[in-house]
């Protein structure tokens, strides 16, 4: 099956004020779509981190896709590897996700093959899961993911959103905005982005919500690398009840030695909460140094920059090999990679941890899913019987992105220069900061 076009969408989809250590979300949020078209008239999508930088990089793999087999597409474009200098920091630790440049052409590649993937479901009538061995799982269960934020759903001036919930700055109102997902989606796990108040606050925010939720509900916490060791081990040790039970602390410090380091003290200190990464650990070049230090528990995998969905059934077993747990991270998104992150955890069974997702964060106004947002049933997306991802693309929805994008709005992931416009002047992310 030859394909005749790459068809390249930058959109702009309108992002809340969420906080993380690395800033302040601004008021949009760039993604990209793709399509692929085949001789037949057949076409498979994806969505993808956007910006201008990304644009270029789909711009720069077209000659490489025209013309190709969609058959045999995937295996003509994996990457070798990445571009890191050896000895170069290529963690996610000083870059936003879908910002690092190291693991740009896997992103690229990310998009294409599920692209690919979908585009043959549709030719043999059969959902993706199937091509890929068969689902372990009929529904894949996702996690509440909360957040910090300011007042504000996004957007900006006529094109603003609706704040569904308001300023979140403290432990009852954190611990309200997960109520409130749990009752509209059906969580039951539940995850905090932390790194962004003083430890002890954030703490009480995780006691909050285990009052709130009661004990059957695992609770996640991640500050994304801006933790001293010392304010780490003091965080393990003053959550170890309220982080047991299928929970983890996620990144709390910057680096496999240091992460390396924290399970060691934690170990000594009878501490056995696991620690889990997906800022310290972001791709198979990781695994060997923190298998070897024992320095993470749990991998964050992410189709869309691990490379695709065959990657992360790859990871899957080498987690089981080397006894390690497997949870997904999550990036602003709307449908299509949500049903692409759930495609992926279908066949994946080693994943045993509920997906994060950024979806409550986003507004129906956005979505290019044809019928609207995908729909959640007691927190899991179940897998659709429909060929291929098993979504179409809203085409008047996905032009109001575009227009959006080309009004200059959400060219570039910039957190850090938006807490600097919004928050303080001065601002600058700082590890550790704790």
């Amino acid at each position: 099956m030859r394909i005749t076009d790459l068809k390249i969408h930058p959109i702009a989809i309108a992002d809340p004020p969420l906080f993380s250590s690395y800033g302040l979300h601004a008021s949009y949020a760039p993604r990209i779509v793709i399509e692929l078209v085949s001789e037949d008239g057949l076409i498979g999508i994806a969505e993808a981190h956007g910006g201008e930088a990304a644009l270029a990089a789909f711009q720069a793999w077209r000659p490489r896709v025209i013309g190709a087999d969609a058959f045999t597409l995937p295996a003509r474009l994996l990457p070798a590897g990445d571009s890191a200098e050896p000895g170069a920091d290529r963690s996610q630790t000083w870059r936003v996700p879908g910002e690092n440049p190291f693991d740009a052409d896997w992103r690229v590649y990310s998009a294409l093959e599920i692209a690919s993937l979908d585009l043959l479901g549709r030719a043999l009538g059969r959902p993706v899961c199937d091509l890929l061995g068969g689902r372990v799982r009929d529904a894949v269960p996702f996690s509440a993911y909360a957040f910090y934020k300011l007042a504000g759903g996004g957007g900006e001036a006529e094109d603003a959103r609706d704040d569904q919930y308001g300023e979140i700055r403290t432990p009852a109102a954190v611990a309200a905005s997960v109520r409130r997902m749990i009752s509209e989606y059906g969580f039951r796990e539940v995850k905090l982005k932390a790194g962004v108040f003083p430890p002890r606050e954030e703490m009480e925010a995780i006691r909050a919500l285990r009052a709130e939720l009661g004990p059957e509900i695992p609770l996640r916490l991640d500050p994304n690398s801006v933790w001293s060791l010392t304010t780490a081990f003091d965080v393990a040790l003053g959550l170890r009840q309220e982080l047991a039970q299928g929970g983890y602390l996620e990144d709390p410090v910057a680096g496999l030695d240091g992460m390396a380091e924290l399970r060691r003290q934690m170990r000594a200190a009878g501490l056995e909460t696991p620690l889990a990464s997906n800022v310290a650990v972001t791709g198979f070049q990781d695994l060997p140094a923190a298998i070897a230090n024992d320095a993470v528990q749990i991998v964050l995998c992410d189709p869309h920059y691990w490379g695709g969905l065959r990657q992360i059934q790859h990871l899957g077993r080498l987690c089981a090999t080397f006894h390690l747990g497997l949870s997904m991270h999550s990036n602003t998104h709307l449908g299509v990679s949500l049903m692409a992150m759930a495609h992926a955890a279908a066949v994946t069974p080693q994943l045993q941890f509920a997906c994060d997702t950024h979806y409550p964060w986003q507004s129906a106004e956005d979505e290019i899913v044809a019928g609207g947002r995908i729909r959640f049933h007691e927190g899991c997306v179940p897998i659709p019987g429909r060929p291929g991802l098993g979504v179409d693309l809203d085409y008047d929805q996905l032009a109001r992105g575009r227009e959006r994008y080309r009004r200059g709005w959400g060219h570039r992931r910039d957190d850090a220069g938006e807490m600097r416009r919004r928050i303080d002047p001065a601002w600058r992310r700082q590890i550790p900061r704790w």
